[in-house]
């Protein structure tokens, strides 16, 4: 028999599709919590009928002919079927945020009673590729945000480095004042928008 555990993302729907015929093995769909416990959704379908997956640890078996037959595991059975599977995958994509002084490259009172905290999770964190994204808000000129939202974003490489991430696995990027979290006008002073994110894969 095939089993499959899926993890879900914050929200989004997965379509997992089983041709509907005798000759094709059943398989097992998990739907396990995604990060901080939010679940998103699967839709199970035999080509015939489908399912909707949307609790945590809800579970269908389909395939072989049979129709889809929907249940609620747990997690010690998870681990007891999928724990070698589970086990094998690496760690999930993380995102860490680090937030800026308007203007500069330094960080805010509350970032920097965080900053340490973060890094020594990072240090912890085997990282294949850290993508490093400096923004700002939208006070001063486009070039001007430009500039600085890299130079937030190189100021964040260089202390990753020490931590023992390869330099050539650390990308950096400025999107100036393209992407806010907030959207404003011009020239508003948004303290979400002057940020760096930290994307580990």
């Amino acid at each position: 028999m095939m089993r499959r555990a899926l993890r879900s993302g914050a929200g989004g729907i997965a379509l997992v599709l089983l041709a509907a015929c005798a000759a094709t093995p059943p398989a097992t769909v998990v739907l396990l919590p995604g990060q901080n416990g939010k679940t998103g959704a699967v839709v199970v379908s035999d080509g015939r009928t489908e399912t909707v997956l949307d609790t945590p640890y809800a579970s269908a078996r389909a395939g072989g002919g049979e129709p889809i037959e929907r249940r609620t595991t747990s997690a010690p059975e998870v681990k007891k079927q999928f724990g070698v599977t589970l086990d094998a995958l690496p760690p999930r994509p993380i995102k860490y945020m680090l937030y800026f002084l308007s203007g500069t490259d330094q960080f805010t009172t509350e970032t920097k009673k965080e900053v340490q905290q973060i890094l020594a999770e990072l240090a912890q964190r085997p990282a294949a590729e850290v993508v490093v994204i400096g923004h700002t808000d939208r006070v001063g000129g486009k070039l001007r945000n430009d500039q600085l939202s890299l130079q937030r974003a190189r100021r964040v490489k260089i202390m990753l480095i020490p931590l023992g991430i390869p330099e050539e696995s650390i990308v950096t990027a400025g999107r100036g004042e393209r992407e806010p979290i907030v959207p404003t006008a011009d020239n508003v002073d948004e303290p979400k928008n002057r940020r760096v994110e930290i994307n580990v894969r």
